[in-house]
């Protein structure tokens, strides 16, 4: 049942609107991936700059101390914290600077000399050349104040640059760690996290945990490292025009497919219908190509070629119309429209010619088909032709497979029909099927043929097809047959050898094989790459130009 116009609109429509929707869904996830890998890009690029200014205050702040170390004032005078203020002001990265004794603060920039010593304070690390490093340094009582500080001899100092500025649309944060700290002051908290979690912050790279994407740049000579993070909501909220556009996309590329596949679907359909109007019509055109004996050189047969021309004008390949009929199972209609055609132009040359026959490609559909042969006996009886002047070509797959065209091959053989195995050679070629076949010739297909002469694999192959042919008592057609030294590798001797090709005939109309016929003579017309006359054997064969074939 073939669907009505509107199904047909309907389908296509929602082949257009399941494919934008799955093109979109696919530029959103495509979209989603890129603004992460951009994300991670940025949040790279962001941790080298705040690297490049910590070590760049780390820098300053070993300069100030190596200065501090040989100071020209008493230790904590006032004149010192005139110039720890100094320092202080004249610096771009130092946050305050004084003397520590014992973990405890002596006197700084920021609260000068105290009534009383501020905070017991824990080094972190000690540096080869005596520089002590602190995390959680702060001259007054105030914890969310601390700061990572660096000690040389009883001078400290607290520094710490001012975050570089983020020019990107999406929110990055910093945190920093010492090397082999995994316990981050401000870093990002996972649920369930524990320090293992947090080695990431040690070590250079980049990646995700949980919902975080992170980078991490650490200092080749201080002890620190900076991470930059974001979460993949922020990432994906900063981005929104990438993951718009990505849909976007998608969707129209979508909607281009599925308007293609629907095109194409609705062609092939279309095409599919022209074709049964054509057969039911009568349009097919039948083209006949000249089979030669090898020995005499006289045309002995012909194979019979279905053409088409599509309504739009397009000549249609026999392999595509073909498989399409066998798709839409139809191809039935194809063998009996050629068969037909064959009768009505060679019932009567086929009467008076009792050793000329023609040859028709037959289906595998048709084999199975339990009408076909009653169909065939009754063309043939109302024709009054023979079953020995027609020939049926069939390929192996096209039986091997079905015990039902295995029986019908059979009964044909019986009735009298002549079977030959077409393009033998390319497909799964042995003696057992030839045997279970029962063919009396096989057709070695043109691909051999074009390799005579030649060093391949191939071409070592066909002496013994010929040598298995003949053991076998198997006549034998060669397809492809286009220049003489073709025709003469094939030549006879004790075997039945036949020709097919350029050299021996072009695929003509009926009338145009019937003027052949009238000649009576053996004819050889031009190759392809040469228009005019060419050389042979002594007497063998008039030659004639391709245009006139």
């Amino acid at each position: 049942m073939n669907p009505t116009p509107e199904l047909r609109v309907a389908i296509s429509r929602l082949i257009i609107i399941t494919a934008m929707l799955c093109g979109a869904t696919a530029g959103c996830l495509l979209g989603c991936g890129l603004a992460l890998m951009q994300t991670t890009s940025w949040l790279d690029r962001y941790a080298k700059l705040a690297a490049a200014q910590e070590n760049a205050s780390l820098a300053e702040a070993h300069s100030l101390l190596n200065f501090l170390k040989g100071s020209r004032y008493p230790s904590c005078s006032d004149a010192e914290i005139v110039e720890f203020r100094e320092l202080v002001f004249r610096s771009e990265y130092l946050k305050d600077v004084g003397r520590i004794r014992g973990g405890k603060i002596d006197c700084s920039a920021t609260v000068g000399r105290p009534v009383r010593p501020i905070g017991t304070f824990k080094p972190l690390s000690r540096q080869a050349d005596g520089t002590i490093a602190y995390t959680d340094l702060s001259p007054i009582q105030d914890s969310s104040l601390k700061r990572e500080a660096l000690q040389l001899g009883s001078a400290y100092g607290v520094f710490g640059p001012n975050p570089p500025p983020n020019l990107e649309p999406v929110p990055m944060h910093l945190t920093m760690t010492m090397k082999g700290d995994v316990d981050p002051q401000g870093a990002p908290a996972a649920s369930g996290a524990g320090d293992g979690q947090h080695t990431y912050l040690s070590t250079d790279g980049t990646g995700h945990m949980d919902d975080m994407l992170y980078a991490t740049r650490c200092s080749a000579l201080h002890f620190n490292c900076i991470t930059a993070f974001t979460s993949v909501h922020e990432a994906l909220h900063g981005q929104g025009d990438i993951l718009l556009s990505g849909a976007v996309a998608g969707g129209l590329a979508g909607i281009l497919i599925g308007m293609l596949f629907s095109f194409l679907r609705s062609r092939s359909r279309d095409l599919a219908q022209q074709l049964r109007r054509a057969v039911d019509q009568d349009e097919l055109q039948v083209l006949y190509q000249p089979i030669v004996n090898l020995e005499t050189e006289q045309v002995v047969g012909a194979e019979a070629l279905a053409r088409w021309t599509d309504e739009d004008g397009n000549e249609i390949t026999p392999d595509v119309f073909v498989k399409l009929a066998e798709e839409r199972g139809f191809v039935g209609e194809i063998t009996k429209a050629v068969l037909q055609r064959i009768l009505r132009d060679f019932a009567k040359t086929l009467h008076n010619r009792p050793g000329f026959r023609v040859s028709i490609n037959v289906a595998a559909a048709d084999l199975a088909d339990p009408a076909f042969l009653p169909m065939l006996q009754e063309s043939l009886r109302r024709a009054k032709v023979g079953p020995q002047s027609l020939v049926l070509e069939i390929t192996e797959r096209s039986a091997s497979n079905s015990e039902a065209a295995m029986e019908t091959i059979r009964n044909l053989r019986r009735i009298g029909h002549s079977i030959h195995i077409d393009d033998f050679g390319t497909g799964y070629s042995n003696l057992d099927k030839l045997l279970y076949l029962f063919a009396d010739t096989i057709k070695i297909d043109k691909a051999f043929t074009g390799l005579i002469g030649s060093e391949s694999v191939s071409a070592a192959i066909l002496p013994q097809i010929l040598k298995m042919a003949k053991s076998l008592n198997l006549e034998v057609v060669v397809e492809g047959v286009e220049t003489t030294q073709q025709a003469d590798y094939f030549s006879p001797g004790e075997q039945k050898i036949y020709a097919q090709g350029w050299l021996y005939g072009r695929p003509v109309t009926a009338e145009g094989l019937l003027s052949i016929l009238a000649d009576n003579r053996p004819r050889v017309l031009a190759t392809p790459d040469k228009a005019a006359a060419f050389t042979t054997k002594p007497g063998a064969l008039r030659i004639v130009s391709a245009a006139a074939a």
